[in-house]
């Protein structure tokens, strides 16, 4: 069994930080669960493109609101509380956040612990672990 308190690991090497976004990875690959769980904020103001090439990822919002655009297709879809989306075909996608965006998200395959996006806005398939 593992238990972990979100304080706890948000002052441990699990928080990652970026001129974007934090996130506090609560479950990563070393973890055996097969997946990797995080609680990542998107600062107000910030937009983030992204496009996970090598992982799959669900989203809920749990606070805040903001807004993701589907670069492909250019479709906007309001994100706020209650919403849930589902990156299931490595989608090339902006978030864009209105005030503290607050997020939990789930990765497949699990990240390591130490990932930020590179150029194309992917992570790594393996990086650093923590």
């Amino acid at each position: 069994m593992i238990v972990r308190k979100l304080h706890d690991a948000e002052r441990s090497n699990r928080r990652v930080v970026t001129k974007t976004w934090e996130s506090t990875r609560l479950l990563l690959k070393g973890d055996g669960m097969g997946y990797s769980f995080h609680i990542t904020t998107i600062y107000p103001g910030t937009e983030t493109p992204m496009w996970y090439q090598h992982h799959l990822e669900t989203v809920y919002c749990i606070s805040g609101s903001g807004e993701l655009e589907d670069r492909e297709t250019g479709e906007i879809h309001p994100i706020e509380p209650g919403t849930m989306y589902a990156l299931d075909r490595h989608d090339r996608h902006t978030l864009r956040a209105c005030t503290d965006l607050v997020l939990a998200c789930v990765f497949n395959p699990p990240l390591n612990g130490l990932e930020v996006h590179v150029e194309t806005g992917a992570y790594p398939l393996e990086a650093e672990a923590v």
